[in-house]
């Protein structure tokens, strides 16, 4: 931590003061009630560390954001998700084309291939976008029901190699959500309205039972703003949206063993007066890069079959899948409407050329769990093969070396035993390798074939000392390999880089998990988790200065190291959360701050019940100190550093859910953000945050 930075005692002692509550906690009598895993969000389960198991006793930083969570949000963007997770953000920018994740200090908008090190997947599919100036994931927060954020690259085994960040599990809606036992149908209306921007949300759900084991649901939106102001009243150009997004979802139960899902999911955005710049420098360089006609679509298809058999060694899981982002881009043009310049010959000047980008990838996944037990002992063995073809395109009318088409073809073999001795001790080790095969497209200068393999070890352990007290570590080995734009890309004085190694991440966590019932009345509870970790990366990838001869390079080294507190305190009538975040990025060559750092940050929430009327009400504070970071120029070596000052958001919700009588289905959400109308940016955005925003949204629920 920077000695320099303004508001840091303000963090940092609360973040002790904490800290020593959890200490006496821990050293307290124990109460006559003992915990069941249950109480707050540390209480929910994880579906996506191997087997089900609550967050608190899964040894792993892990969270996951429920439906009354994102209700409660409002969430215009996908960022607006995650404000009480620790450790993970989005990049960027604010703006619905301009998200990307940054977990632990990893993840930006701003550097080739980035996103490679984190795993995105919706329902399963993994999801993956690169653009100069533009986001990674295009989406409408509408459509989810759950995410599951998996911090650290103790995921890799399961969902990939080079998972240096972590993993992001999207889950959509069922139709489950809506029907209730005994009934066969529900529909849902929803409508929105954002007071910054002028913003409207509408939705509309079907859900149908229409015999035992069959479920439908079908779901429309449409969300549109205008542009947003920041905390001082400007208007941030280029902000505006308007998207339609529908899911489709079908589960059928075939007999008592087998269950297939099916779903297609699919988001629009068309803007003839969008802002080629999404990401990277606000008004400033939103108007120097100047407007362009986009159509973005966001298309995920997926078909899954599982089943449960008599065989404790047979429980197969198969899942095929197929995942289509393109965006298309017309008549770039200054904001005078005078059109931008296409060169004839590969420059950076291209970016305004028209042009038609998609990634564009197949999955087939196959997973078994077997499960064995003796004698005060039980194991569940995972063993899966993924296999994947992604297809870059970038049909333009100039060439475009810096974003070069090709074929990225992927077979991983992997395979994750946990085992699980008396009630204490839960050891999970885990081995993956993935042999990838690279093939550049015909546009590409001097590009052939690469061929190689990416492996990633884990090993985690979680040890319960009592009842109420666990500890826990982790060990992880991942390799990430260049992506088709790392190896592929080339300009008229710069060939590809075939030879690049593969970054190499070493990451060790450990932690501690504490809860409790019944701690000051019969029926509350107090959970707290707390990790600290450290993550090394040889190999970085980054691009090369002018006179290199090839386009990128292996020489940077980075270590991102840190601590998390999640803390959820839960009665009746009475609910507190606290999410804590410290990273410290380093570059291990030269010591500055990496300027993917984020900002040490504490989210406190505080609130209450009103059980009898239905009524949720209360407010959350959203703290970030001042931080500097630097960035290091290839070309001369000079380290330029760039100062972000501290800051502080209020907001205040209230929820409204009747649960009988002629009101009973309703839903209504009020919140008021940035109270005080602070004017803030966050460090890793692009632009400065909103300014006061009224949020209100309507729901209405029949069943039948």
């Amino acid at each position: 931590m920077q000695p320099n930075h303004p508001g840091q005692p303000r963090i940092a002692g609360l973040a002790r003061l904490m800290t020593t509550a959890a200490i006496i906690a821990i050293a307290a009598p124990a109460a006559a009630q003992d915990t069941a895993g249950g109480g707050t969000f540390l209480g929910r389960l994880i579906l996506g560390a191997g087997q089900q198991k609550v967050a608190i006793d899964t040894p792993q930083a892990v969270t996951a954001v429920e439906q009354d969570d994102i209700d409660r949000e409002q969430p215009a963007t996908i960022g607006q998700m995650f404000r009480n997770v620790p450790g993970v953000q989005t990049a960027g920018s604010d703006r619905p084309l301009g998200t990307a994740f940054n977990i632990r200090g990893i993840g930006t908008t701003e550097q080739t291939a980035s996103e490679a090190r984190i795993i995105v997947n919706v329902d399963g599919v993994p999801k993956f976008y690169e653009q100069y100036r533009l986001g990674s994931f295009f989406t409408d927060p509408e459509l989810y029901r759950r995410v599951e954020v998996l911090r650290g690259p103790g995921s890799a085994v399961l969902y990939g190699s080079g998972a240096t960040g972590g993993t992001v599990n999207f889950e959509t809606k069922d139709a489950a959500d809506f029907i209730p036992e005994g009934k066969t149908g529900a529909v849902r209306l929803k409508f929105g309205y954002d007071s910054n921007g002028n913003g409207k949300m509408g939705s509309a759900i079907l859900a149908m039972r229409p015999a035992e084991g069959a479920e439908f649901l079908a779901a429309l939106g449409y969300r549109t703003s205008d542009d947003y102001k920041d905390g001082s009243g400007t208007v941030l150009s280029g902000t505006e949206s308007s998207s339609p997004a529908a899911l489709i979802k079908g589960t059928f139960r075939l007999g008592e063993t087998q269950t297939l899902r099916l779903s297609l999911q699919r988001f629009e955005s068309d803007n003839d007066n969008a802002s080629l710049a999404q990401t990277g420098g606000g008004n400033v360089i939103a108007e120097s890069f100047g407007i362009v006609q986009r159509d973005v679509s966001d298309t995920t298809l997926s078909a899954e079959w599982q089943a449960t058999t008599d065989l404790a060694w047979l429980n197969p899981k198969v899942q095929l899948a197929w995942s289509d982002t393109s965006v298309t881009q017309r008549n770039a043009r200054n904001l005078a409407g005078v059109p931008q310049v296409c060169l004839p010959s590969p420059s950076n000047a291209n970016v305004f050329c028209d042009v038609d980008y998609a990634y564009r990838t197949a999955m087939l996944k196959v997973e078994n769990t077997a499960s064995m037990q003796g004698a005060g002992w039980e194991n569940f063995l995972t063993v899966g093969l993924q296999a994947t073809n992604q297809k870059r395109i970038a049909d333009s009318a100039g060439p475009l070396g810096f974003h070069p088409e090709g074929t990225d073809r992927k077979i991983g073999v992997y395979a994750q035993s946990e085992l699980v001795i008396g009630e204490r001790l839960t050891l999970i080790p885990g081995a993956r390798i993935d042999f990838a095969t690279r093939t550049p497209g015909a546009g590409v200068r001097s590009g052939q074939q690469v061929k190689d393999e990416a492996r990633a070890l884990t090993f985690a352990a979680l040890y319960k000392i009592t009842d109420d007290f666990s500890v826990f570590g982790s060990v992880a080995r991942t390799e990430r390999l260049p992506t088709l734009d790392e190896l592929y890309s080339w300009s008229t004085t710069k060939a590809p880089a075939l030879s690049l190694e593969k970054e190499k991440a070493t990451n060790f966590e450990l932690g501690f998990a504490w809860s409790r019932q019944g701690l000051l009345s019969a029926d509350d509870s107090l959970q707290l988790k707390a990790t600290v970790f450290r993550n090394d990366i040889d190999n970085l990838i980054t691009t090369t200065p002018a006179q290199s001869r090839v386009f990128h390079q292996n020489v940077a080294r980075a270590q991102f190291e840190g601590a998390e507190i999640e803390a959820g305190y839960e009665t009746d009538r009475f609910f507190g959360r606290l999410a804590y975040s410290y990273v410290m990025g380093k570059d291990r060559d030269f010591g500055y701050t990496i300027a993917t750092t984020p900002a040490e940050s504490l989210a406190l929430t505080l609130g209450g019940r009103i059980p009898d009327r239905g009524v949720e009400y209360g407010w959350r504070g959203n703290f970030a100190d001042g931080i500097t970071t630097a960035s290091r120029s290839t070309a001369t070596g000079a380290i330029t550093q760039t100062r972000y000052a501290g800051y502080g958001t209020h907001d205040l919700f209230v929820a409204w859910k009747p649960q009988s009588g002629a009101l009973d289905g309703f839903d209504v959400q009020l919140a008021v953000e940035n109270v005080f109308d602070r004017d803030f940016r966050n460090n890793l955005s692009s632009d400065n945050g909103r300014g006061r925003t009224v949020k209100l949204s309507v729901a209405k629920a029949l069943t039948w």
